[in-house]
């Protein structure tokens, strides 16, 4: 199978994307506008095909909307150098959450032109010999943008100006909203059939959409929809609509249904499967293994095909940026050299464990304490974090002609060795006064005998954390120096997962649906690979072990939601899942509520808790202002296609 590479299109008006027969790439022929005609060829459906995968670069990656799926939530707050793009969403109390300062616009203004072209793929398939596998591929796309707007706006309009779910040519100043069980029923629902039905189990090209990758979403709206039709905490909904189902079935069938639709995935699976390990899973160098089902690729190969720049990135989309936000200023650390003076010892460098640091989000403590609460058997906390931050001066670029340096308790420490360790629990109390070099100047901690300095959970801060090596930089290109860590990554984000099926199956489960696998056997089936590790993080050392039978003994015997929820967060902890999670959950306000991080001072390791103020409006975000000011409406209609609660 050749692998592909798709490249961007800006907006629904801009750009189509041909298909070369024998090239490995898929070349970009810019256009000014879609026009009907266009569309009634085969070179501009299948050109509007290839922008459906394109799409996915302006939203996943993009490190605005990233924030807006996870800080807010237990995963995030704010970090120590965060503008009001990420306080405002964090309802901590140092911003305000509004249809101008939202940045789920993010993907308001990203969808609907991609809707617009699969829906004129779909109307023109037939009359230029399209498969039925290929409008396969268009429905599943509108589809994954519907159901996305759905869960984060609610309803939201199907006709963009010549009909229902019709390709639109004529710019329309004017909008009506879809109720919630109207996206569902007319659009996602026998969208993500017809692409079940009608998808090949193998892609057609690397990374392409299969029938497990539509089997998934299916369940996942499924899931969702019975979630909202069940609505246990009375979460408003907008507009305004009775939680009875058009088609008259009820909660439980569709909790059902979801389950029955992942089942189907997991027993026939495809060319997918869970790797061996969760390391394997995240690791850079096995990039779009079996697991992924769903990504937004990037190349190092061109910077045309990336779109971006491999050297200085701009950081807007379609660069992939998200995990510069969560990635703290390591940089700043000093060591000393044998004549006494200050050398930089750890280096910006493209490598996973290193990348760009913006500071802007800070995980709380009790993704360390509570979350993350088992180290020694669960290698997922290993697999998701960087624990310790290494000396890398020697590299081309850094300080290479500095053999040794002398860092914590003013011990001896070569290229390579620990500089900065984040413990795994707080069983011993670190000095952060009077060490030695001011604690490398990162507020770094000292233990007796240790030559890297050290925090302690409860230390953590907004301004000091362990980063997420999952989504960490990658090049192959560093030549034994510190590469280009500051252009844009060309790794993929990735969208969807194998792993995810077994946790909807196992939400499914617990909300009632049953089948050959209960929740808890199906939760263990992830708690199980996570008990396997062959490679320490932390340690930077081989780890040959193998904890499942641990990791299976001490799953509880009765799962709840709550559980699912904790699962869900070790599984897929900081790839964006987090607010949709709790949302649909209507747990947002009850896990969220409360978090405890230390200050943003690099000398601050006192903890404090904060509460967020999680209004039950909150549960969608606001139209964004953007949208309001575009529509030639009254005051009064604009207000009223608003979400309550924002006005």
């Amino acid at each position: 199978m050749k692998r592909k590479i798709i490249t961007k299109i800006g907006a629904a008006f801009m750009a189509l994307f041909l298909v070369v027969g024998c090239t490995d790439i898929l070349e970009e022929h810019p256009r000014n506008i879609y026009e009907p005609g266009f569309f009634q060829t085969e070179t501009g459906v299948m050109g509007g095909l290839t922008s459906l995968y394109a799409h996915l670069r302006w939203i996943y990656g993009q490190a605005y909307y990233y924030n807006s799926c996870e800080t807010g939530t237990d995963e995030y707050t704010w970090g120590q150098s965060a503008d009001a793009n990420f306080k405002d969403h964090d309802l901590s109390g140092e911003g305000q959450l509004t249809p101008s300062t939202s940045r789920s616009d993010v993907i308001w203004n990203a969808l609907f032109t991609n809707i617009n072209t699969a829906s004129g793929i779909i109307e023109n398939a037939s009359g230029v010999g399209l498969s039925d596998a290929l409008i396969g591929e268009a429905t599943f796309f509108r589809a994954f943008d519907y159901f996305l707007l759905t869960q984060t706006f609610g309803g939201v309009p199907l006709d963009l100006g010549s009909g229902e779910l019709k390709f639109n040519a004529t710019p329309a100043r004017v909008s009506v909203r879809n109720t919630v069980p109207e996206v569902y029923t007319k659009c996602v629902f026998p969208d993500l059939i017809y692409a079940v039905e009608n998808l090949p189990t193998e892609p057609r090209l690397t990374g392409a959409v299969t029938k497990t990758t539509a089997r998934l979403f299916l369940a996942k709206a499924y899931l969702t929809y019975g979630w909202w039709l069940e609505n246990p905490n009375n979460i408003p909904t907008y507009p305004a609509a009775d939680r009875v189902d058009p088609d008259g079935h009820n909660p439980q069938w569709y909790f059902q249904q979801a389950y029955d639709v992942a089942m189907a995935a997991i027993n026939d699976p495809g060319p997918y499967g869970l790797q061996e390990t969760y390391y394997d899973v995240n690791l850079a160098e096995n990039d779009r293994n079996s697991e992924h089902l769903l990504y937004a690729d990037r190349t190092e190969e061109s910077e045309y095909y990336l779109d971006g720049s491999l050297t200085y990135a701009s950081a807007a989309a379609p660069d992939n940026f998200a995990v510069w936000m969560v990635t703290c200023n390591i940089y700043v650390m000093n060591a000393l050299d044998s004549n006494g003076d200050q050398v930089q010892s750890v280096w910006r460098e493209a490598a996973q464990s290193y990348g760009r640091p913006w500071t802007r989000m800070a995980p709380p403590i009790e993704v360390f304490t509570e979350t993350f609460a088992d180290k020694t058997h669960d290698s997922r906390y290993d697999g998701t974090f960087v624990t310790s931050y290494r000396g890398n001066w020697n590299l081309d670029g850094a300080a290479p002609d500095v053999d040794v340096m002398y860092n914590a308790n003013g011990l001896e420490v070569q290229p390579g060795d620990a500089i900065l360790t984040f413990l795994d629990d707080d069983s011993q109390t670190p000095s952060y006064t009077g060490t030695f070099n001011n604690g490398g100047n990162m507020g770094g901690g000292e233990l007796a005998g240790r030559s890297d300095y050290v925090i302690a959970p409860s230390g953590i801060s907004r301004r000091s954390y362990p980063g997420l090596w999952k989504l960490g930089t990658y090049r192959t290109d560093n030549d034994g120096g510190l590469g280009e860590p500051n252009g844009a990554l060309t790794r993929p984000f990735y969208v969807a997962k194998f792993s995810e099926l077994y946790l909807v199956a196992a939400e499914a489960a617990v909300k009632g649906a049953s089948g050959s696998m209960s929740a808890r056997e199906l939760i263990n089936v992830l708690r199980a690979r996570a008990g396997k590790w062959r490679w320490d993080n932390g340690a930077n050392e081989e780890k040959v072990a193998d904890y499942s039978a641990e990791m299976v003994a001490a799953t509880p015997q009765t799962i709840d939601i709550d559980y699912v929820l904790e699962e869900r967060s070790r599984e897929l902890f900081g790839e964006g899942y987090r607010w949709y999670d709790l949302i649909r959950t209507q747990k947002w306000g009850e896990v969220a509520a409360t978090f405890t991080i230390c200050g943003s001072e690099v000398s601050d390791h006192t903890p404090v808790e904060y509460s967020r103020e999680i209004a039950d409006y909150h549960y969608l975000r606001p139209i964004p202002q953007g949208q309001l000011d575009a529509l030639e409406m009254t005051d009064a209609e604009k207000a009223e296609y608003q979400n309550p609660g924002y006005n």
